[in-house]
């Protein structure tokens, strides 16, 4: 039987679980058997701190070992498709590169890639004392991931980071990623504060930005209405309950904090002990996530250098590509590549900003900044055959679990993504 296998990964420190309704959609608009449908969760919890690459390497494994089984079960795969939710969108563009240089498109024909929420220009600094602060702690704090998160790797042996050369059109990861059929990518276009527009939507501007810089409403349906591909907006939001007098009983009662899943939301007068402790509670939480942070970042690092010491992996395409760059990199057009990349200053110069970089002084700090070698990865990518699609909640806090409903059971604002999730397996190419 002919069978068309779907992949589906997620994203930083998640799990199967959390692509459970794209899972459910796309079986429920497309329910023909000929459709296989593989939750990768070979690099979920910790192991994504290990890398694109060595996450890469193993949903890769895991790939190849469901196109086995579902040989012996007397099911040919003959299509293939993928779609990565925000670092699983990273994931899934390495991915498809080894599974090239693996000849796997010989005789399986790529239809769909698709990415939701994905930083695929990494994530951009801003002009704030916290982007700083992320900045700088960001890769230190989220092992190899958060080096290749924020370009503070040295991926090649020429210097350069991993999303630049999965960018770079003579690179074997753009080269897969142009053989799909349909190239469609997912993003939020306001409220984003994981994965912003610009790096998600691969655009080095962001018009959307602008009402706040400006102070101005804008009427999105009006003035943006043609950058919201989206499948189709809510016609009409429900009437807003009457919110009650501020600092009255009601208003006391009605406190909550919309952060919390439902379970740890508490009643009056609860709520007001609760919110009494913040000061104690906020600090206290804050330093047992930096220990986490901090203690898994050590075990991944711990696991990659014993990655990298198993003689077993010394032909893996991260081996192969440092082979290529060495190679290839002498040559005139990419000694002129390396240049331009070295015009970028490092993360932590506090020169960059200034016109050694690619930041104006003069930008407001809600602006993102991107190097000149995002700005690059940009052009590279959107030659591309891109279809974008933009979704728009504009009265969330973080729009980054709402775009694939991500944990409905505990948070009934995320069914708000619902509409994304079935224009994106509507679009299923089957």
């Amino acid at each position: 039987m002919s069978t068309h296998l779907l992949v589906l990964l997620h994203g930083m420190w998640g799990s199967p679980v959390h692509l459970a309704e794209l899972h459910r959609i796309v079986r429920e608009t497309i329910p023909d058997p000929a459709l296989h449908i593989l939750l990768a969760e070979t690099n979920k919890e910790d192991g994504t701190y290990d890398g694109i690459d060595w996450g890469g390497e193993r949903v890769a494994e895991e790939i190849v070992a469901e196109v086995d089984k579902l040989k012996q079960e007397g099911r040919k795969v003959a299509k293939f498709s993928i779609t990565g939710y925000s670092l699983g969108g990273l994931v899934a563009r390495y991915v498809v590169g080894i599974l090239r240089q693996r000849a796997f498109f010989d005789e399986i024909r790529p239809v769909n890639f698709n990415t939701i929420a994905t930083p695929h220009l990494g994530l951009p600094r801003y002009r704030s004392l916290l982007s700083s602060f992320t900045s700088y702690i960001g890769p230190r704090l989220l092992s190899r991931t958060g080096e290749q998160f924020f370009c503070a790797d040295r991926w090649s042996l020429k210097g350069r980071p991993l999303l630049e050369v999965m960018a770079d059109p003579d690179r074997i990861f753009y080269q897969a990623l142009a053989g799909f059929e349909t190239i469609r990518i997912y993003a939020n276009s306001v409220n984003d504060r994981t994965v912003p527009y610009v790096t998600s939507a691969i655009e080095v501007e962001d018009p959307f930005a602008l009402r706040s810089i400006t102070g101005l409403e804008i009427n999105i349906n009006q003035q943006y209405r043609p950058l919201l591909k989206s499948y189709s907006l809510p016609p009409v939001a429900p009437p807003l309950p009457v919110k009650p007098i501020m600092m009255s009983p009601a208003w006391f009662k009605s406190l909550k904090a919309p952060m919390l899943p439902p379970r740890l939301q508490f009643n009056f007068p609860t709520n007001l002990m609760i919110y009494a402790l913040l000061p104690v509670l906020i600090p206290l939480f804050m330093s047992l996530g930096i220990v986490r942070l901090s203690l898994a970042s050590r075990s991944s690092r711990a696991r990659i250098r014993l990655l990298e010491k198993d003689a077993s992996n010394t032909e893996r395409l991260a081996n192969i590509l440092a082979q290529l760059e060495m190679q290839v990199e002498g040559a005139v057009v990419d000694l002129i590549d390396d240049d331009a990349h070295a015009a970028d200053p490092p993360l932590d110069d506090p020169e960059r900003g200034t016109e050694k970089g690619c930041r104006s002084p003069k930008s407001p700090p809600e602006l993102p900044i991107l190097t000149s070698t995002q700005r690059r990865m940009a052009a590279w990518l959107n030659s591309l055959p891109l279809k974008k699609e933009l979704a728009y909640f504009p009265d969330v806090m973080n729009a980054h679990a709402l775009i694939i409903c991500r944990d409905v059971k505990n948070f009934e604002s995320h069914r708000q993504g619902e509409y994304i999730v079935r224009h994106w397996a509507e679009s299923f190419v089957f």
